[in-house]
């Protein structure tokens, strides 16, 4: 027959606990908790193995192996199993505040990570992640100080009726407590699909994975807040006067902004300019670097970022760079003298543009004779290039450098205009 080891006194003060933690069964108890943070620790390392990208960001792990949902997670439930098991033999004082407290830090450690996921380092989450470990902490006080059930009871009298419904305070909190769990478990979902799809995928797949992302959150927000409002205790079918007024605003008041996020989802999906594509929009040109619901950021060589409304990329006419293939035309001119040998010049502007590695040898550079200027035989040299990302400016100013060098060396004039002045 199994024996119990002498039980410590209930503790219901000060001096209770502390006697409580000094029974010779609490050794047990800490002895037993660490061996449950071992077992978490190997459990977290076993998992996680080697990551490929360890700055990658993770709600289940994080850059070190405590850093995430999973250790705590892990610690808990085998701390769950180890306080059954004890419960058996011994009455329990460690493991009634390590439980609350392990719970309180999964939640807390839940909250933070999906919205940095989620949302990255918007300034209003670090005002949600404070607010989220404050209510955890405070729920495990009341929790194991055994005020939790009286703080209820007496919110649960402060009431008043609304319409054929009664509310009372402990009936916001746990609503609004359910609201935040369904909405957080959505973020989490659609953070994972959005990971999934968008880790391989490039070009115009990019952009079309992109497109299927933000559906997929839109429709899981949508679902979680139609879910939290249940919870919270709001009839939706009241909303059918408030989806009606929803959509006379948006037939009247916000026709723009419903364009831009039809225009948005009309890009991603048909892709005729994806993330990465070199465009000219309204005179502005640069590289798309983000393609979002409601416009489209383009970032010039020069470090500039121009946020377009993706009505405008729908309905103006935009230069895509890049579109059929990357390849993009540049051209430079230059005058020599009438005296100058035709043949050579071609060829030295040729070997000037194929001595540039950024030049394509596919089509080929070209120099062609354009027109017999007042002041010269004007020649314009053509070539293509496929990078553009790294600039026009610094390649044209390299060749028209080389250009000079070789006129120069070659003893071919490059005129300057010159008039003669009559005077009576």
């Amino acid at each position: 027959m199994t024996q119990r080891l002498p039980a410590p006194k209930p503790i219901d003060d000060l001096a209770g606990w502390l006697e409580a933690f000094t029974h010779p069964s609490v050794l047990v108890e800490v002895l037993m908790l660490l061996a449950c943070v071992g077992l978490a620790w190997w459990l977290v390392r076993v998992l996680r193995g080697t990551p490929k990208n360890p700055l990658e960001p993770s709600i289940w792990f994080g850059k070190r192996l405590i850093d995430g949902v999973l250790f705590p997670l892990l610690l808990l439930c085998s701390a769950y199993v180890a306080r059954s098991v004890l419960d058996r033999f011994m009455e329990l004082a460690v493991f009634k505040v390590a439980i609350p407290v392990l719970l309180s830090l999964v939640a807390i450690r839940v909250g933070v990570k999906v919205l940095q996921v989620a949302f990255g380092a918007a300034p209003w989450v670090k005002l949600l992640e404070q607010t989220i470990s404050w209510l955890a902490w405070a729920a495990m006080v009341l929790w194991v100080s055994g005020l939790l059930p009286i703080v209820l009871n007496e919110l649960d009298q402060i009431s008043w009726k609304v319409g054929a419904s009664t509310l009372s305070v402990r009936t916001l909190l746990e609503g609004a407590l359910t609201a935040g769990l369904v909405l957080i478990l959505t973020l989490w979902i659609s953070s994972a699909i959005e990971s999934r799809l968008l880790r391989s995928a490039t070009g115009g797949e990019l952009s079309l994975r992109k497109a299927v992302s933000n559906a997929t959150r839109a429709l899981l927000m949508f679902v979680g807040l139609m879910l939290a409002l249940s919870a919270v205790g709001i009839d939706l079918t009241a909303l059918s006067v408030l989806g009606g007024a929803l959509g006379v605003g948006i037939g009247f008041g916000l026709q723009k902004l419903a364009a831009n996020y039809v225009s948005g989802f009309v890009i991603l999906a048909e892709r005729s300019m994806r993330i990465g594509d070199n465009v000219k929009v309204d005179g502005f040109e640069g590289q798309i670097t983000q393609i979002n619901a409601r416009y489209t950021v383009v970032r010039s060589p020069a470090g500039r970022e121009s946020i377009v409304p993706n009505e405008m990329l729908i309905t103006s006419r935009v230069e895509n760079l890049s579109l059929a293939d990357t390849n993009v035309f540049q051209s430079t001119s230059i005058a020599v003298g009438y005296d100058s040998d035709v043949t050579l010049v071609q060829s030295l502007l040729v070997g000037v543009a194929l001595e540039q590695p950024r030049v394509l040898r596919d089509p080929a550079p070209a120099a062609q004779l354009q027109a017999f200027g007042a002041d010269g035989l004007e020649f314009t040299l053509v070539y293509w290039i496929n990078d553009v990302e790294n600039g026009q400016g610094n390649l044209r100013s390299s060749i028209n450098i080389a250009i000079l060098d070789a006129l120069r060396t070659h003893g071919i004039e490059i005129p300057f205009p010159q008039r003669v002045i009559h005077q009576r």
